[in-house]
């Protein structure tokens, strides 16, 4: 707003001063970088953040596996949360003791999380391995992947923004100062009996 608002002092004025231009091109200048400049650049790094994930995604999906897992027991404890942060009722989970073959041919038994709400022996459920059957995190799916390149890109084009505005701020200070100098300056050149009655007679 501040912008849009430097650009009234290009109105003809006669008290206008050669600052209140400079000032009025210094918020159009930054008005245009960031209506041009922060969707640029919000564009390129969500671009870019976009076919790294996608990269990421099609690598995880490679060598990650889904694979049965068979319950032989439960483990005492009671039911575990993958993230406390984000538990709703649905994402609890047990400990079990499970027997799972992995992708490249091998038995393994371990605890493992299992997403049953009373796990019995001989129950079965999906987990998530390495080829040789190491339990590895599910992988990332497209579509949070895309999210977390929108929200790259944005706050790229916001940041960017925010250094415009930051760069215009900071040049209006400094012709602010300078006009200041300039007008502590002209007092002191008037002399210390301006104003007074019978000065310069």
């Amino acid at each position: 707003m501040r912008a849009i608002r430097g650009l009234w002092r290009w109105r003809r004025n006669p008290l206008c001063r050669a600052t209140d231009l400079a000032e009025a091109w210094v918020a159009l200048a930054a008005l245009m970088l960031i209506l041009l400049a922060a969707p640029v650049a919000g564009s390129l790094v969500g671009g870019a953040a976009q076919d790294a994930l996608q990269r990421s995604v099609r690598a995880q999906h490679e060598a990650r596996h889904l694979v049965t897992a068979t319950v032989v027991r439960k483990l005492d404890g009671s039911p575990l949360d993958a993230d406390p942060e984000t538990s709703t009722g649905r994402d609890l989970r047990n400990r079990v003791l499970a027997d799972w073959t992995a992708p490249d041919g091998t038995a393994h038994h371990g605890p493992v999380l299992a997403s049953l709400k009373d796990p019995q022996q001989g129950d079965a459920f999906r987990i998530w391995t390495d080829r040789h059957g190491r339990m590895v995190a599910r992988p990332l799916d497209s579509a949070t992947a895309s999210t977390h390149a929108v929200l790259a890109g944005l706050g790229a084009a916001l940041a960017a923004g925010g250094l415009v505005e930051g760069g215009r701020r900071l040049i209006v200070w400094r012709m602010v100062r300078r006009r200041y100098a300039r007008w502590d300056q002209a007092w002191d050149n008037a002399g210390p009996d301006w104003g007074r009655t019978g000065t310069g007679s």
